[in-house]
């Protein structure tokens, strides 16, 4: 008689947890640094490993965040972080090492591959990007090349050739405006919840909050109306919404808050843990963690709690 697992094995939570990764195991977190060790070096390069980056004789650092996300996610288990280790160590020294495709590329193909990118503030230096934009607390937007094995965000110094920022972001906004929409799934149940999410590979999906009106359009083949919409960007890949019109609103605000609080736990290219409230292109962050750490609760401004009144008003429950 065989014996089957939904998946390969992994040492539970109650195991000690590593101190830099805690969705690793201590002996987790050991197997991960060595894989990368034996990658880097596999491609001729010795490095000295520590928590959370690597680090080669020039001093030159490589982080170890995104790598460690996408091993835990992957559902194959350990016996492929040594494959997606060498794979990552590939593709960092192609670039680093080669020629910046800022000197290579014309400067219209530069342009034609230019978006706009929402980050986290953590790891963003003001020094180096004095141009990025805040979107919402700890939220700034930058602009990025993409390029077909990175994504290079642009610093001051590298922008500076190409034009005024203004005129590249609207660029940039057209470009992301233009991408297809690669998936997009409705979650919703019996009681009136309901949220869109669009999902795809593209490292500017979650931005797609900064086209948002257009998207709608796309997605729903209706505008955003004055009240706007509740939006959640959990990590690069994934933006859900919701476009306010009726009480269905409250319900859902709650769903979408715990649907990005869970997306945003452990995953590559991590944004935000929050639901916003956009309107006019301006997000509200209404959804942050509790005092004690250990959970989320909801916190509206007046301008939020109005339109909460009047929406009850106008479909009032039972």
């Amino acid at each position: 008689m065989g014996f089957f697992r939904r998946g390969p094995r992994r040492d539970g939570r109650d195991t000690p947890r590593d101190p830099a990764f805690s969705f690793f195991s201590v002996d987790e977190g050991a197997l991960f640094r060595g894989q990368v060790r034996e990658a880097f070096a596999e491609h001729g390069l010795e490095v000295t490993v520590y928590v959370d980056v690597v680090t080669d004789s020039s001093g030159r650092q490589f982080g170890l965040g995104n790598l460690a996300a996408v091993c835990h996610n992957d559902d194959r288990g350990p016996r492929v972080w040594g494959e997606l280790a060498r794979q990552h160590a590939g593709m960092v020294l192609r670039t680093m090492d080669g020629p910046s495709a800022l000197d290579t590329l014309p400067p219209e193909q530069i342009r034609a591959q230019l978006y706009p990118r929402v980050i986290s503030a953590e790891g963003l230096d003001p020094q180096t990007f004095a141009y990025a934009r805040s979107v919402a607390p700890g939220l700034y937007e930058v602009l990025a090349l993409d390029l077909p094995e990175s994504v290079m965000m642009l610093t001051d110094e590298a922008l500076e050739p190409l034009g005024e920022v203004a005129w590249l972001r609207e660029q940039a906004l057209r470009n992301l405006r233009e991408l297809p929409v690669e998936k997009r799934e409705t979650v919703k149940d019996a009681d009136g919840m309901r949220f869109e999410v669009v999902l795809g590979d593209s490292f500017y999906t979650a931005s797609r909050v900064l086209a948002l009106d257009s998207l709608v359009r796309r997605v729903t083949g209706r505008p955003i109306g004055l009240d706007g919409a509740l939006v959640a960007m959990p990590f690069r890949h994934q933006l859900a919404f919701h476009v306010i019109r009726d009480a269905t609103m409250i319900p859902t605000l709650n769903a979408m808050a715990s649907f990005a609080a869970s997306g945003f736990e452990d995953t590559p290219g991590a944004i935000s843990p929050y639901v916003y409230w956009w309107r006019g292109g301006t997000l509200t962050q209404l959804s942050e963690e509790d005092e004690d750490g250990e959970g989320l609760r909801i916190v509206v401004g007046d301008d939020f709690e109005a339109l909460l009144e009047r929406l009850v008003e106008q479909d009032p429950p039972g």
